[in-house]
């Protein structure tokens, strides 16, 4: 399957050859005998499933880790990548999925940082503001070098990170799942600025989980499967669903979302104007926010990081509580529960934050699958141990985790970690479930698993609240959307065939209203 061309351009800008990696106490390599090159002036997308070896790879070509075996050509030379240093000097940058930047500094602080111009011992802010301006200029972005980072929208601070790899002269730019915060229009855009870079001559890496993206912005996808590359293939000759197969090794067609036939059942969660406020400060985190989930319904919330997700996600979790208003839950006032006793009521929770709140790292997997369930597996102060193991591989089986009972769940990779969290909270679930960002770093085909389960869960007359950064994750499940900008419900649309119902969220999402959408998105740049 590997594409046999990839000399055609004469010498690549990257060869990796025989790359392997093999971490202090692995049961297999993170990578082994991995040989990829990407050839300049080329977007090549890099795809796999979770644990598949791609982080590691990237992080080996920009010095974050270091190869057990194997070696790296830039420009047909042979380099030893020692520390991102060097991969800065060689021409080498990544754009992380959860950007670097410092929010208080302003875009030209930011852009230069490392290489900052001096006037003596001084820093020079205006020459920081001329080199910045100028990149800016070059790839017309919508951003000025004097705004400060903390006031930019998400695909902004995108703009900001890869105008930094530009003012460092990298050739070589990767980008990691660079879409999982943006909306449609700020993914529009981003293609856009990619298309520019490749026709610069730049070559760009993309990590990847969406095949209709691969599809739309890559010459090349090449796919690892168990730290090996499983083939690399043109882009051109391939649809969505073979870039689907290439990755998982099957159709993920049987694991698509049914629709719902069944009518909904009783409200179960309801939020009665809901306002909550951090102290001294002037706008409230969520703004009079009113809605009702029924039983047997997917009710999903839509919008860009920072605009209210997040909070809305802390208070159906009991780590915020309303300044004004009411949350009733089954008709029951539980605004002041905290999460133990929110759980105790009814409550499954799946958290974005699945390693700071929604797991114990330090715990073995097991341990980490019967949290709040101790009591289940314990008869007359005898805690079973067999039978949680027993049970523990039940789950670890039917969720396909890669991993043991009693491994440290930190030891796992950060799919698989969010593979134990769904696990436990689906199969404990009573009568409501939250999920926050549920398919984060998971690959195509445990994706559409994870949708597949939480259908069931709605046809089984779950109430399901889908919260999600990711368009294409609420289009595919919920029944019905709230958009949320800025700490409101901007809008509450039904999830219909609507032709243009993709554009009409993300002018919502941006804060713009649809019907003059289209105006402001092109004077913004977007």
């Amino acid at each position: 399957m590997t594409d046999s061309t990839s000399g055609a351009r004469g010498i690549p800008a990257v060869e990796m050859r025989g790359i392997g990696k093999i971490y202090p106490g692995g049961r297999r390599p993170a990578n082994s005998g991995v040989s990829l090159d990407l050839r300049r002036g080329e977007i090549l997308c890099l795809a796999g499933e979770n644990g598949a070896g791609k982080s590691t790879l990237m992080k080996i070509l920009c010095g974050l880790e270091q190869p057990s075996e194997g070696e790296i050509l830039i420009n047909g030379k042979i380099v030893a990548i020692s520390s991102p240093l060097e991969a800065d000097r060689l021409g080498v940058g990544m754009v992380h999925q959860h950007f670097m930047l410092f929010s208080e500094f302003t875009v030209a602080e930011n852009v230069v940082m490392g290489r900052e111009p001096r006037r003596g011992i001084f820093f020079d802010a205006a020459e920081a503001v001329s080199r910045a301006a100028a990149v800016i200029k070059a790839h017309r972005f919508p951003i000025e070098p004097e705004d400060l980072v903390s006031s930019l929208t998400l695909g902004q601070m995108q703009q900001v990170e890869i105008c930094m790899m530009l003012y460092r002269n990298a050739d070589i730019i990767i980008l990691d799942e660079p879409t999982a915060v943006l909306t449609e229009q700020e993914t529009a855009s981003l293609f856009k600025t990619l298309a520019a870079l490749k026709a610069s001559g730049k070559s760009v890496i993309l990590i990847t989980h969406k095949p209709d993206e691969i599809k739309k912005i890559s010459d090349r996808v090449a796919v690892l499967r168990k730290g090996t590359l499983a083939g690399v293939r043109n882009t051109a000759g391939l649809s969505p669903r073979d870039i689907s197969v290439m990755m998982v090794g099957e159709s993920t067609d049987d694991f698509r979302i049914k629709q719902k036939p069944n009518p909904r059942g009783g409200p179960v969660i309801v939020f009665d104007h809901v306002t909550v406020r951090r102290r001294r400060q002037e706008h409230p985190l969520l703004k009079n926010v009113s809605f009702t989930v029924s039983a047997g319904e997917i009710l999903g919330f839509a919008g860009v990081s920072g605009n209210g997700l997040g909070v809305l996600e802390a208070v159906l979790g009991g780590f915020l509580h309303p300044a004004s208003g009411r949350i009733l839950h089954q008709g029951k006032d539980v605004s002041r529960l905290n999460i133990s006793r929110l759980r105790n009521q009814g409550l499954s929770f799946v958290p974005a934050d699945r390693l700071g709140v929604g797991s114990a790292g330090k715990a073995s997997v097991a341990e980490n699958m019967i949290i709040d369930r101790r009591a289940d597996f314990s008869k007359r102060w005898i805690f079973n141990r067999k039978e949680v193991e027993r049970f523990s591989r039940g789950l670890l089986k039917r969720y396909e985790i890669d991993g043991e009972c009693d491994d440290p769940l930190s030891s796992l990779s950060g799919g698989n970690i969010q593979k134990v969290i769904l696990a436990r909270e689906i199969d404990q679930f009573r009568d409501y479930i939250v999920f926050s960002e549920p398919a984060w770093g998971l690959d195509v085909a445990a994706s559409a698993r994870v949708y597949a389960e939480i259908a069931g869960l709605r046809d089984r007359g779950a109430a399901v609240i889908l919260i999600s950064t990711n368009l294409d994750e609420i289009l595919s499940n919920a029944d019905r959307i709230i958009v949320m900008y800025r700490g409101s419900a901007a809008a509450e649309l039904p999830n219909n065939d609507e032709p243009d119902i993709r554009e009409k969220i993300g002018a919502y999402m941006l804060g713009i209203k649809p019907d003059r959408g289209r105006e402001d998105m092109r004077r913004s740049g977007l």
